[in-house]
């Protein structure tokens, strides 16, 4: 049969058959499946058989792998340029490629050059990414100390280089840098770029950024903060750090990676050692370590410790994720707290879209009273609105409040990020208002030490009185028409309802369905301008008592069966799913 006989067609991984057939294919091949968004194979006319296939993630190529009875087929480079043609379709100006040893030949006569190898894998690219990275590496190294005063201490080594997560940077991420800065005359900080942490990369990047300039530093050594990139724990270099799984893949991936720090971005700043903290127990980091300083120098600074434990990052997102703010607080420098309230934040909104299942309210299980929403979109809204919860709580972390314009241009901003995200569709608007003005509060009387429950609600009503009504809603419409008490009103009595029922209701309730009877608390209670707009007066009152009466007989059966009436009667208490978020942002916060 002909070359051009064969086909090369996408399949759908999401579907379980192709799924297990290509991972039977890999593994035959001695490789197996990773993760990607997209894999094509080759198949004979109408047949379904794989006889060679390879995945595609962002712009890397992966799982290349091509049957016995093809490999005289030169099918590989077909099969290699419909991948390449297809990430560039994506927008990707160049295309890396993660592969075995034995295929550099192939890569190279496609116009790929080598970036790192191991033993067992190589990674090349078709482009001059680490080349204009290295370029860019130098050009910031040269400007990020140019207003850097140099130790005056007798250093062993004149340049050394920090690569850390910091997600999210902690105290002991500022101890590991002020250790090292006193053991070199430049110090050169590389955050990971990968956006798989809790904190996005722009956020670690600005903490860190903030410890940089920290006055703490001045007269030890230069200490720049450099770009983070592809080329260093990365997916493209070692996606398994991310699993924190020890494995065969972790080895090799860790030796590419430390060989592209070290023939690449060491040269490129001059760097004679790499700092890292000491790792007693994470096993994958340990094993880096290990493998780092058969490459290069390295000098090995111990971790912080306090009451015998060590300070880490992920002590702290235990505490978030538990809703422990001021046990996470503590292990973390003050710059780093206002990305710790915007991440509760946006975890608040999280645990309301999780919160299953919710009368007429979209949740994991259906799109409740919504024909425009569903569980994806509202997870791109939640991303969209997140840097706006960052930007005010670092704007409002200071002694005295910004003013209502500053605060008001952000929160436009964000508003408008949602509805680029959403294709227009109103999903957090009303959590944006009430969870923007709780995190300008709290990030406020957090940096003056008067973060309490009572401050927090004098604050947020101080803040709401200075914010004209908005006109031409349906809520200011349903306000006039009903004499409800709208967003505004409720904001400017500081969220009465929230601090004298919703919350201690919230703390007092400690099943497992806390959040979803806490939801039902405040429909019992709330006068939802949502389902008055959309049903008017009498089905919002009918909705107060059915919530009640739900409440003093709660069983899951009887929720879901109120769930399935919502649905399909279009009542939606779209209000009472924000102030939901609302009081676990509230109760994470002040929760002692």
């Amino acid at each position: 049969m002909c070359m051009v006989d064969y086909e090369i067609q996408s399949v759908p991984l999401s579907m379980p058959l192709w799924h297990r057939k290509v991972e039977r294919f890999l593994e035959a091949n001695q490789l197996r499946l990773d993760e990607v968004d997209y894999y094509a194979v080759v198949t004979e006319p109408g047949g379904d058989e794989i006889l060679a296939g390879g995945g595609l993630q962002g712009d890397i190529i992966k799982c290349i792998a091509v049957s016995e009875r093809l490999r005289d087929a030169h099918i590989s480079n077909r099969l290699i340029s419909h991948l390449i043609s297809e990430a560039t379709q994506r927008g990707h100006q160049s295309v890396k490629v993660f592969t075995k040893p034995k295929n550099r030949q192939i890569f190279e006569s496609l116009g790929f050059r080598l970036v790192g190898e191991a033993p067992l894998a190589i990674l090349m690219e078709n482009g001059r990414g680490i080349e204009r990275y290295v370029e860019l590496m130098k050009g910031l190294s040269i400007e990020a100390l140019k207003d850097n005063q140099q130790s005056t201490f007798n250093n062993q080594h004149s340049t050394g280089v920090i690569v850390m997560n910091a997600n999210p940077f902690t105290r002991g991420h500022e101890y590991l840098i002020h250790q090292a800065a006193r053991r070199v005359e430049h110090l050169f900080v590389i955050p990971v770029k990968e956006d798989r942490s809790m904190f996005p990369y722009a956020e670690r990047k600005a903490m860190i950024q903030a410890a940089v300039k920290a006055p703490s530093l001045r007269g030890r050594a230069g200490v720049g903060l450099l770009e983070g990139s592809d080329y260093a724990i990365s997916a493209a270099t070692f996606p398994t750090y991310f699993l924190k799984e020890l494995s065969d893949a972790a080895e090799t991936q860790m030796q590419l990676d430390l060989d592209i720090f070290a023939r690449h971005i060491a040269p490129a700043l001059g760097a004679s050692v790499r700092f890292v903290g000491s790792e007693p127990d994470d096993k994958l980091t340990c094993r880096y370590n290990e493998l780092m300083q058969s490459r290069m120098h390295v000098e090995i600074i111990e971790r912080l410790e306090e009451n015998g434990s060590v300070v880490s990052a992920s002590k702290v997102r235990k505490a978030l994720s538990d809703g422990r703010f001021r046990e996470a607080s503590a292990l973390v420098p003050t710059t780093t707290v206002p990305y710790l309230l915007a991440q509760l934040a946006t975890d608040a909104l999280q645990q309301e879209l999780d919160t299953t299942p919710k009368p007429g309210l979209i949740d994991q299980n259906d799109n409740g009273a919504h024909a425009d929403m569903n569980h994806a979109l509202m997870q791109r809204s939640i991303a969209a609105l997140r840097p706006y919860f960052a930007e005010l709580a670092v704007l409002a972390f200071q002694k005295e409040l910004p003013t209502v314009e500053k605060l008001q241009k952000i929160g436009l901003e964000a508003e408008n990020a949602m509805l680029r995200a959403t294709n227009g569709v109103n999903t957090h608007k009303g959590a944006l208002f009430a969870l923007g003005l709780a995190v300008i509060a709290a990030a406020h009387l957090e940096f003056n030490g008067k973060l309490t429950l009572g401050q927090l609600q004098k604050t947020i009503a101080q803040l709401a009185t200075q914010i004209p009504d908005a006109t031409g809603t349906h809520g200011s419409k349903v306000v006039s028409e009903h004499r409800v008490k709208g967003a505004s009103a409720m904001a400017r009595e500081g969220y009465e309802l929230l601090f004298s029922d919703w919350l201690p209701y919230y703390r007092g309730t400690r099943s497992e369905e806390r959040k979803l009877k806490t939801l039902l608390r405040i429909m019992a209670t709330l006068d939802d301008t949502n389902v008055y707009h959309r049903k008017g007066a009498a089905v919002a009152q009918q909705m107060k008592a059915e919530a009640a009466d739900l409440l003093d007989r709660f069983s899951m059966e009887n929720l879901e069966q109120l769930n399935q009436t919502y649905n399909a009667q279009g009542i939606s208490p779209g209000g009472c799913a924000d102030m939901l978020a609302l009081t676990i942002f509230v109760n994470s916060i002040t929760h002692q």
